[in-house]
């Protein structure tokens, strides 16, 4: 089915956040959009009143009859789908066309010039900086994002005339080995999805044969020091980057006074005093990256400059909810130990003589098994921590694995608390937080608005 014949698409898990930015492409287009989510949220609730219709009970029943004609509907799900869902049984029993997110990205990678940022961490961000900086210059760009940008309050960009298409390329259940694109970004390897993947090998198997799928003409930038054997093909140039040293690197920083400034340097030449609108320490790596990927498909210095310098970060990734002298109040979707790593130097850098709480909510019981030394080092960074129980997500308990496991290794000298996840608001009631990081990929970043409120009235 080409994307001319399409007339309906159906969504089996609209919301989430990489689906619903494609549910989103395809109302622009003026294509029926319905579909099916577990759990009503925020988003589901404006993809509602954006015209999508959405239920939330494994329901055939429900489906609408214009996404029953077989020979003009797309049927799209997410690897977080089990194979037993009512609806995609019904689907596939009666011979529709069925795709995986993934797939559907692929084929506009295909039909596009693809700039695709992988990664075990810093995707995100870096795709929005680069999903920035191609829409404000004279290229434009259509972008499938991973978190809402706070420049467009979405994770989606369209443009009616760009060849180019910004993807985060996901390597959960493999999902990036179905797109094919000019230019990739892989911003780190630390292993990751153990419960997808088995061993580290594996899992950086799976990145090598990614770069084996960038186009002939493209191109593939590295974070130096990788774990990484690339399998590109003829053709393909191959750059390093970093924050001190790389093809594309930073000279110059300047941290102060909540400001930071770096001279960009690249095979081109120097873009001097750049300064990043989300002024966060991790963001200068993911600047390097953005640029770069933007340069090479055909950006000014002055239209890299004037991206990075307007960009204003991505929800749940360091983003500031309350900003005083008195308090701060930071909600970061950090769930892997190099992350929490990561933002904890940051938030060292930036609040120096401050009391740092970060609040953590472990992702995944497999996850919180296989690293949860790496975890308790990470997190023993800040001056105390409050460990939540672990949010499942897609997975059923696994005995013996519950939040405890970091909690028992925490470092020495490190204030800590176990507590529920009910609770997270009384705490912050009650307490005088100076400085407090909410930190995971689960649902306590639902509770963080009413957290702002409360820190905000004291």
């Amino acid at each position: 089915m080409t994307l001319e014949e399409i007339k309906a698409v159906y969504f089996v898990g609209a919301g989430g956040i990489g689906m619903s930015a494609l549910v989103r492409y395809f109302v622009r287009r003026g294509v029926a959009v319905a579909g099916y989510d577990k759990t009503s949220t925020p988003l589901t609730e404006q993809l509602e009143k954006e015209g999508v219709l959405l239920h939330y009970e494994e329901s055939v029943e429900q489906i609408p009859s214009f996404c029953l004609e077989k020979a003009t509907t797309l049927v799209v799900y997410t690897p977080a789908i089990p194979d037993d869902h009512e609806e995609l049984k019904y689907f596939r029993a009666h011979g529709f066309e069925i795709q995986k997110r993934a797939q559907l990205l692929g084929t506009l990678t295909r039909s596009n010039k693809g700039l695709c940022v992988a990664g075990t961490h810093g995707k995100t961000s870096t795709s929005t900086m680069c999903a920035h900086i191609m829409h404000q210059s004279r290229q434009g760009c259509n972008a499938f994002l991973g978190g809402i940008s706070k420049n467009y309050n979405t994770n989606y960009i369209l443009s009616d005339d760009s060849r180019y298409v910004v993807i985060e390329a996901d390597e959960f259940d493999r999902s990036f080995h179905w797109l094919s694109p000019w230019i990739s970004v892989i911003t780190s390897t630390d292993p990751d999805h153990l419960d997808v993947y088995g061993t580290e090998e594996a899992y950086l198997e799976s990145f090598g044969h990614y770069t084996s799928l960038i186009q002939p003409n493209g191109a593939l930038i590295v974070h130096q020091g990788l774990k990484l054997k690339p399998a590109v093909q003829a053709g393909v140039r191959v750059y390093e980057y970093s924050r001190e040293a790389g093809d594309f690197h930073a000279e110059n920083i300047r941290i102060d006074n909540g400001k930071i400034l770096f001279d960009f340097v690249s095979p081109k030449g120097v873009v001097h005093d750049v300064c990043l609108g989300h002024p966060i320490p991790v963001n200068i790596d993911n600047a390097i990256a953005a640029m770069a990927m933007a340069q090479l498909a055909g950006c000014t210095d002055e239209e890299l400059s004037a991206g990075i310098g307007s960009y204003l970060g991505v929800e749940r990734r360091f983003d500031f909810k309350v900003n005083t002298a008195r308090h701060v109040l930071l909600s970061d979707y950090a769930h892997h130990p190099k992350e929490i790593l990561e933002s904890a130097k940051s938030m060292r850098q930036l609040y120096r003589h401050r009391k740092i709480t970060a609040m953590f909510q472990p992702h995944l019981y497999t996850r919180t098994r296989d690293f949860y030394l790496e975890f308790a080092q990470a997190l023993s960074l800040f001056d105390e921590v409050l460990l939540c129980e672990i949010y499942p997500a897609r997975e059923v308990p696994i005995e013996g694995v519950t939040s405890s496991l970091i909690y028992e290794h925490l470092a020495d000298g490190v204030q800590k608390e176990l507590i529920k996840k009910d609770e997270a608001l009384n705490i912050v009631g009650s307490r005088d937080f100076d400085v407090l990081i909410v930190l995971g990929a689960g649902d306590l970043d639902n509770l963080v608005p009413q957290m702002a409120e409360l820190m905000s009235a004291k």
